[in-house]
């Protein structure tokens, strides 16, 4: 007996460095390819061959929102200096119990009007509708009965004017010309469906008039190792899935698609915490199920700056929604696993998504545990252990701190020496504490989930210091 508990034990430990070896590959590959992406645009764009045109097709921009007092005027604001000549702005508050509905009406000078939707996508009523006159473009603000982001989103839809539309959250600002950049692979392939954008933590930017005027490292820790980690994701995987159409995520913070076949895929998913994630699922699968050619594309160089949580206590309840989403999602779409109907997609995103986003956490749980088993029965070897976690944690954070310099130089931000020494000690503390956490937060997402599955989640917002 004694003999088969020390055997699966060191299969357990076997599997779990093999685990970690493939995922430090992957990332190794998205990183060089995302390097490479990155510098032969900002080549491209250094002999001026890029696109430029004067045609703008028109866009709505919609803003769902739920008491988000402190950081809407803001983000309205920076939508409305945005170097674009043909968009509106829907805001749809979604039943908040706070101020929301009236500092927008106050200082944007709203007045009452009746204005009919035709409701091609399943919503909750709206209660009234507002218009902003005088400004740069048309404003809109729906006021409707609390039913999720995924109906205020419906809602939007069904309000919009045009053909495209951009979902933005309700505390996140767009610079100047992420419209502009963002609807570029719409004007060079015909079939683009949706395109993901840059999403970066705003808490490390200072903006004016929709401009960048300086970077730093904050000085909150859970903030600076949240910028960390939002680099490797957006430029890493993402870049490198965009070459094999396989992004199954665009971040409902940052999200441009074409609205009829969002509405004739069924619109967003009102039951799903990750509305953002089914939405892409479910337009890969209808198109693929209609053979519709199409395309899912991400855009880096159209940035938005979204505020992120600063306690540890927000940073919990974000990503505990964001895990229970990856889950529904993937579960509704389970049929795309390993289905070669579906290539890239079903082969390797899926695959990627399942074993090192859904699983992971439970597999490094597993993993420690099997360790700490093995300590105890006197089978594990210490050096070997030791110095791999050490080269790992080196290996991943020299890769995050390679990502970041990237991100600075392919944005021109001008950053101190003292925050180049900060943005390297955080790079270590994020790969040693800040994913452990995260494991421990998504390992027990799942407590309490039949009671909150489809509450907004209640975050604290901080009014930026400039916009």
């Amino acid at each position: 007996m004694l003999a088969v508990l020390e055997f699966g034990l060191k299969l357990i430990n076997w599997f779990f460095l093999i685990y970690l070896m493939i995922y430090a590959t992957y990332l190794l590959l998205s990183v060089g390819v995302g390097a490479w992406d990155l510098y032969y645009a900002n080549k491209m764009r250094a002999i001026k061959n890029e696109i430029k045109h004067d045609y703008y097709f028109p866009v709505s921009i919609l803003v769902p929102a739920y008491n988000e007092e402190v950081t809407i005027v803001d983000s309205i604001e920076s939508l409305l200096k945005l170097d674009y000549r043909l968009y509106e702005i829907i805001i749809v508050d979604d039943g908040s119990t706070d101020d929301t509905v009236a500092v927008l009406k106050k200082h944007f000078n709203m007045i009452k009007v009746n204005r009919p939707i035709r409701k091609k996508l399943a919503c909750a009523q709206e209660k009234e509708i507002y218009e902003a006159a005088g400004l740069k473009v048309p404003v809109t603000l729906i006021c409707k009965h609390n039913g999720g982001k995924g109906d205020a989103l419906n809602m939007g839809i069904n309000a919009s004017s045009y053909p495209y539309f951009l979902c933005i959250d309700a505390d996140s600002m767009l610079q100047a010309d992420s419209l502009e950049k963002i609807v570029q692979p719409v004007m060079e392939q015909d079939n683009v469906v949706a395109v993901g954008g840059l999403v970066r933590a705003a808490q490390s930017l200072q903006i004016e008039n929709g401009k960048r005027v300086g970077f730093r490292m904050p000085r909150n820790l859970v903030t600076s190792m949240q910028i960390m980690e939002y680099d490797r994701s957006f430029l890493a995987a993402r870049i490198f899935m965009d070459r094999f159409n396989g992004n199954m995520i665009i971040s409902g913070a940052f999200g441009l698609f074409k609205k009829d076949i969002v509405i004739a895929a069924g619109g967003y998913d009102r039951e799903t915490l990750g509305e953002d994630m089914e939405l892409v699922m479910r337009m890969h699968v209808f198109c693929r199920n209609n053979k519709i050619p199409y395309s899912v594309r991400y855009e880096p160089n159209a940035v938005c700056w979204s505020q992120v949580p600063e306690s540890l206590g927000d940073l919990r309840k974000q990503r505990r929604r964001w895990h229970l989403g990856l889950f529904q999602s993937m579960a509704k779409h389970r049929r795309i696993f390993m289905n070669r109907a579906y290539g890239w997609l079903g082969m390797g995103s899926y695959l990627y998504y399942l074993l090192y986003e859904l699983l992971s956490p439970v597999f490094q749980l597993v993993g420690w545990v099997a360790m700490a088993a093995s300590a105890a029965a006197g089978i594990l070897n210490w050096d070997f252990m030791v110095r791999f976690y050490l080269m790992y944690t080196m290996y991943n954070a020299i890769l995050t701190i390679t990502i970041f310099f990237q991100r600075i130089y392919t944005l021109n931000l001008r950053t101190k020496l003292m925050d180049i020494g900060k943005a390297v000690l955080v790079c270590i503390l994020e790969n040693v504490f800040f994913r452990l956490f995260l494991d421990m937060v998504r390992v027990t997402a799942f407590i309490g989930y039949g009671k909150r599955k489809k509450q907004w989640g209640k975050i604290k917002r901080v009014k930026q210091d400039s916009i």
